[in-house]
């Protein structure tokens, strides 16, 4: 397990550098949005969750893993587990004067979280994007965004694999005369939009800027639009899932009949 993931550099990071909020800002970004195991006492009914609470002198914890072979080390045996996103375990624990432990013993990113961290993450995370209605106008390259949004974006979207086809940074005018960026998503799933729109918030978010810094649209492959962002866009191509391997079924190879016992 010599591999690192997301969490265990941003952490890395962090702990390097304790004045820099970017740093601590990137690592509670990619806990938001990793997908995380939480350890059960019991096998889940539902969408009844029973999580394992540790109690330590100054607060209580529940336990998250982000790979699940992390989950068995700490374990050492067969243990119920629910995998949810960093987003939904802190809005479920918000309030709840549970702190969060993350990969305790087995990673170095391993971290006691306290209530109040959970709870500011629950609360940072609350404000989703809004939806507006506007014409855009005119599109040109993209100018004046720091280097580390970019940075952070390209690192969300690489992680949002089969959502979309790709998506393109243009500066934006609308026809009201206003002027900003906008990220334009090119073949999206139409069920994930709302899932890539609430990345490029929060990208935004713990980015410290505002929201409204960069607007979202969605576009089809064969839309016209399309083809004017590639012109003057910044690209940024998401991962495409996996191809499955097809099957062939027993004895459909003439060149390979099947064994029989």
């Amino acid at each position: 397990m010599t591999d690192a993931t997301r969490l265990d550099e941003t952490h890395t990071a962090m702990e390097a550098a304790p004045e820099d909020a970017g740093a601590r800002l990137r690592f509670y970004e990619t806990l938001a949005a990793s997908e995380l195991y939480l350890l059960l006492k019991s096998e889940p009914e539902g969408e009844v969750l029973d999580p394992e609470v540790f109690e330590l002198p100054e607060n209580s914890f529940v336990l998250v893993f982000d790979r699940e072979d992390r989950l068995a080390l700490f374990a050492g045996r067969p243990v119920p587990y629910a995998a949810l996103s960093g987003r939904s375990i802190a809005a479920m624990l918000a309030g709840q004067g549970v702190g969060l432990g993350l990969n305790l013993d087995v990673a170095p990113s391993a971290i006691l979280l306290p209530p109040e961290a959970v709870d500011w993450l629950a609360a940072t995370l609350s404000e989703g994007p809004s939806e507006i209605e506007a014409r855009a106008q005119e599109f040109s390259a993209p100018k004046g965004l720091p280097e580390a949004v970019l940075t952070a974006l390209d690192a969300r979207l690489a992680s949002m694999t089969g959502q979309a086809r790709m998506a393109y940074l243009v500066g934006v005018t609308y026809e009201s005369g206003a002027r900003g960026h906008m990220l334009g998503f090119v073949g999206a799933v139409p069920e994930a939009q709302g899932a890539l729109a609430r990345a490029v918030s929060e990208v935004l978010v713990f980015s410290g800027l505002e929201a409204a810094a960069l607007d979202v649209a969605f576009f089809d492959a064969a839309d016209p639009v399309a083809a004017r962002l590639a012109r003057c866009g910044l690209r940024f191509d998401l991962p495409e899932p996996p191809v499955a391997e097809p099957r062939a079924a027993p004895g459909s190879d003439p060149d390979k009949p099947p064994l029989l016992r």
